[in-house]
């Protein structure tokens, strides 16, 4: 989701600049206009997409709140240092650029995109135990092909939250509806859709590392700092006993495609805290594997008016 309002910001300004020197134009023409380019930028080769999005996250790290957002961010990690600055604002710029594509290509064109798939047979190990199972993709990697790669396969319900902008809402709604996916709203409705795919032994696909809403959360240790984390996937598994797995699609260099890697969690403890900190402890080491493709600049760790830590950290 936060990729999602990065890219838009993106194509915003292109809109803001477009309309600047083209004011004489109705808004229909330069919003016809902005899907056909993205349209006919989508059929641009993936090792382009790739050195142009190098390109664009090479430029965003000239923005001092860009570039200090990544750093403070892999400093907190314990993991920075000039050269990994460098690739993290890299493949930031290539996820910016590679999901309009995705989402544009028709299915199997893009799915191709996926050269290899590791783990699998953990999938076919929890449709066959029949429980259902709750896919767990940390923003790592690409996000929106893994989703559309599984979802080719079986039938995966999904939380979204609606972009702001009505154009990147309907590319998004074209291009993630497609195969055996299902997106909802996170509300109610949501999540009896949710518990519905579970227990009709399918998949339900839940983002572990993102800030939960007021209330739906709960304060995990990520990288050493607190952060409001959501409990809606402990819950989903303890109430159906489904399988969790933890997913990513690994993004290969010079544009040669990319590597789907699934793996089965331990079995979760039953309290929620030790269960939230078993699954970090196992993003964490996800993340050391690849660190560069990381979406670094999503603010998990910020805090909202009112919010406390454990530790007394408030704004």
């Amino acid at each position: 989701m936060a990729a999602i309002n990065s890219a838009a910001a993106i194509i915003l300004g292109i809109r803001l600049l477009i309309g600047q020197t083209c004011a004489i134009f109705p808004a229909i023409v330069l919003h016809s206009t902005l899907i056909l380019g993205l349209r006919l930028f989508a059929h641009l080769p993936l090792p382009l997409v790739h050195l142009l999005g190098t390109s664009l996250g090479i430029l965003s790290l000239l923005r001092t709140r860009q570039r200090r957002l990544i750093a403070d961010n892999l400093r907190q990690a314990g993991l920075y240092s000039f050269p990994m600055l460098v690739a993290a604002g890299r493949e930031w710029g290539k996820s910016m650029l590679e999901m309009f594509p995705i989402w544009l290509r028709p299915l199997e064109e893009a799915t191709s995109w996926v050269r290899e798939i590791r783990g699998w047979e953990h999938v076919e190990a929890a449709r066959a135990r029949g429980r259902g199972m709750v896919l767990l993709g940390p923003h790592l990697g690409c996000l929106e092909l893994a989703g559309l790669t599984i979802a080719a396969r079986l039938p995966v319900t999904a939380l979204y939250r609606r972009p702001r902008q009505d154009w990147a809402h309907e590319i998004m709604q074209a291009g993630r509806n497609r195969g055996q996916a299902h997106m909802v709203e996170p509300n109610m409705r949501g999540v009896r859709a949710l518990l519905t795919a579970l227990n009709r032994n399918e998949a339900a696909w839940v983002l572990p590392d993102q800030k939960a809403n007021k209330g739906e959360g709960i304060w995990l240790k990520f990288f050493g700092r607190w952060a409001y984390m959501p409990t809606l996937p402990y819950r989903l598994i303890e109430s159906t006993d489904a399988a969790p797995l933890l997913f990513h699609c690994e993004r290969l260099s010079w544009g040669r495609g990319f590597r789907l890697v699934i793996e089965p969690l331990s079995p979760l403890p039953d309290d929620m805290s030790e269960a939230g900190q078993q699954l970090i402890a196992a993003l964490e080491d996800l993340v050391r594997q690849h660190p560069e493709q990381y979406l670094w600049t999503y603010r998990i760790h910020r805090l909202l008016i009112g919010e406390v830590t454990p530790d007394g950290e408030t704004v």
